[in-house]
This record gives structure tokens, C-alpha cells and sequence, in this order.
């Protein structure tokens, strides 16, 4: 399927507004008990059980709209599908806050892995939508590696000693901004090493 472009704003909205529809169902119900099966679910929980089946429709509509999905949103949706999954199954919230925790640990480590052979994983994933110069890719990497892995220490602490209701806040709206402060923070790197029409990825 040949990929086409859509509406910026309605991209943003398809990506991120599952995250914030999770945040506000969890607002809503996160002090309700409901009873499914003859089993006491949380609110927490019966919130990450709805986000699963959004997240999944807001990525068919994406797909259905773009033609492609990147790397990086096939494997996250993975993610919240198993971790989402294992919550529901052991009626334990644990697993889902881990999610955000093993997503950043396995970018980091394999970004890590690609850096130790010399190669940049991030120009893999995002070279099309970005074109630079292999040298700085190498080290937007790196930087990108200690950042994954600074997030995903963040993650486990903030978990296992905040309370969920600060963790669901963190998580929806945190996160996404320490992402994009980040990627701002580097447009040193960007400027540098952009590729102009007609240039040439290798030095």
C-alpha cells in the first residue's frame, strides 16, 4: 500500500488521543469496583482494559489513512496488548505501569547493541522522515540511548513509590514531554548534520 500524507493535527490526534482518552476514563472511574465474572476489577484496571481496543482503532484508522505504521507504534501497541493482557489476567496493575519500563529499557538496549556494532538503529527507524548525516545519527543515538534508559529508571521508581494516580498523570502527559524536550534539545544536532536536497546520507 503506497503511503499518503494526512492532516499534522489529525495524526497527532490519532496518535496521542488514546493516552489522554485512558487518562480520562481513569479519572473517571479510577475509585470504582466493578465485578466481571465473578472477579473485583479496579477502575485502573478496567481503564487499561478500554484502552487496548482504542489504541487498536486509532492504529487501524492511522494505517487505513497513511498506508504504513512505524516500527515504533507496531511495537508499542504490542507491548500494551501483553502488558495490558497480563493486568487483566492477574488483576494486578503492576504489570501495565511495568510496560512503560520494559519499552524503554529494550529501545535503549537495543539501540545500545546497534551502537556497539557501529550502526545507528534510530537511522533505521527514523532516516526516512529525517534525513542526516551517518555521524550525526551516531550521535543522536547515543544520546538517545542514555535518555531511553534514564527514562525507563525514571518509570521503575516512579511506580514503585508514587501512587497511581500521579503515575497516570506522569505517564499521559510527562513523559510525552520529556520526549519532545529532548528531541528540542537537540536541534543542535539536526542543523548540523541535515542533509540538503540532493546531499548525500555518507560523509
Amino acid at each position: 500500500m503506497a503511503t499518503r500524507e494526512i492532516n499534522p493535527i489529525l495524526k497527532q490526534v490519532l496518535e496521542l488521543g488514546p493516552t489522554v482518552l485512558f487518562f480520562l476514563i481513569y479519572t473517571r472511574i479510577k475509585d470504582e469496583v466493578y465485578v466481571i465474572g465473578g472477579t473485583e476489577y479496579t477502575g485502573f484496571i478496567v481503564a487499561t482494559l478500554v484502552f487496548i481496543p482504542i489504541l487498536l482503532v486509532a492504529m487501524g484508522i492511522l494505517w487505513a489513512m497513511t498506508g504504513r505504521l512505524s516500527r515504533i507504534q507496531v511495537f508499542t501497541a504490542f507491548m500494551v496488548i501483553f502488558f495490558g493482557g497480563l493486568t487483566a489476567w492477574f488483576n494486578d496493575e503492576r504489570f501495565f505501569k511495568m510496560k512503560t519500563t520494559i519499552i524503554y529499557g529494550l529501545m535503549a538496549a537495543a539501540l545500545g547493541i546497534g551502537l556497539l556494532r557501529g550502526r545507528s538503529y534510530l537511522e533505521w527507524i527514523m532516516g526516512e522522515v529525517m534525513p542526516m548525516r551517518h555521524e550525526g545519527w551516531m550521535i543522536l543515538t547515543r544520546r538517545m540511548t542514555l535518555f531511553l534508559a534514564a527514562m525507563a529508571v525514571f518509570n521503575e521508581v516512579l511506580w514503585r513509590t508514587q501512587s497511581t494516580d500521579l503515575w497516570v498523570k506522569i505517564e499521559t502527559f510527562g513523559f510525552p514531554l520529556l520526549m519532545m524536550v529532548f528531541f528540542v534539545s537537540q536541534m543542535g544536532v539536526f542543523n548540523a548534520y541535515t542533509i540538503e536536497d540532493g546531499g548525500d546520507r555518507k560523509p
